[in-house]
């Protein structure tokens, strides 16, 4: 059964809310209100959905679609942690509304258990970049209960504040906001006995990149994805030397289509919106794991005062 999208929104702060929906009648149903509140309201709105999806609402909002500014998922949305970026370009971009609106498609259906887990994250991070939106945002992030995995809708329960058709929810229930303690105390997925293996040290930079190429040679990565691969590898290799023990360690796999690359240290990231927004241009730091985040299909992050693991990896 499909929910409404509820008529007012937030009168300050983000309203961050899961459209739980079945089918393509409810995902019109729970996001074509939406969108024509928008425009009545003269609110700037960004979509940022499937291109069929898009298609579905352009032709549903017939000329009110003008007044929507689309963004394919396609492109930024396979990592998802390119993504709160483009919705801080988007507040920037409309500083003096009366309120922000948006559409944010999450998790689809063939996602890899690594990919879920990502999109979980950003979506719970969200609630802290956001925490205090300055013009007021309300975004609704639609999840197709026909679809996804029961455990996915449990998820998004988890991630969201509020649900489309009511109000906030209240202290005890499924929501579990971000543990700011220890953002990225989630461990990662054991990684594969026998995985190749490199020690990251101080001028060893040109052994890090020869070993990530060989790895993207072995595994029938495409050129141009397998240098973006070794950038970013690059990138968290000087990170682990500069602020990570002066020393780490570099692994290697293959996994269900995914070449996947990790590097150990003994350094510790407390930042929980660390790699997803761009660095500042007083150049104190956080260039390289922001450089990562925007060159690979998947970052992942464990970190905890024993040490950090970074996963970059990239689809094959």
């Amino acid at each position: 059964m499909s929910t409404a999208a509820t008529p007012g929104g937030p009168v300050g702060g983000f309203r961050h809310e899961a459209l739980l929906y079945s089918g393509t009648a409810g995902f019109l149903a729970g996001t074509i209100p939406f969108l024509r509140q928008a425009a009545a309201a003269g609110d700037p709105v960004l979509v940022m959905v499937t291109a069929a999806k898009a298609r579905l609402l352009r032709r549903e909002l017939g000329p009110a679609a003008a007044q929507v500014s689309f963004a394919g998922a396609a492109g930024p949305a396979r990592n998802p942690a390119r993504l709160l970026a483009v919705w801080r370009a988007f507040g920037r971009a409309h500083a003096g509304a009366l309120r922000l609106r948006g559409i944010g498609e999450a998790a689809g259906p063939g996602r890899s258990g690594a990919e879920l887990a990502e999109w979980h994250r950003h979506e719970a991070l969200l609630n802290v970049a956001f925490d205090s939106a300055a013009p007021p945002f309300w975004l609704l992030c639609p999840y197709d209960r026909q679809a996804l995995a029961a455990g996915v809708i449990d998820e998004a329960r988890r991630t969201h504040p509020f649900l489309a058709g009511g109000g906030h929810r209240p202290p005890g229930g499924a929501f579990r906001p971000v543990d700011l303690s220890g953002p990225f105390a989630r461990p990662l997925p054991p990684r594969p006995a026998g995985a190749a293996g490199l020690p990251i040290r101080p001028g060893g930079f040109h052994a890090v990149r020869a070993f990530t190429a060989a790895q993207a040679e072995q595994a029938g990565l495409a050129p141009e994805p397998a240098a973006d691969l070794i950038l970013a590898v690059h990138e968290i290799a000087v990170n682990s030397v500069r602020h990570g023990g002066g020393h780490g360690e570099l692994r290697a796999w293959t996994e269900d289509r995914w070449l996947v690359c990790e590097v150990s240290d003994q350094g510790h990231l407390t930042d929980p919106l660390a790699g997803r927004l761009p660095p500042a241009l007083d150049g104190n730091g956080g260039a390289g794991l922001w450089t990562a985040s925007q060159a690979c299909d998947l970052l992942q992050i464990h970190s905890t005062p024993a040490g950090t693991v970074i996963r970059l990896s990239q689809h094959l």
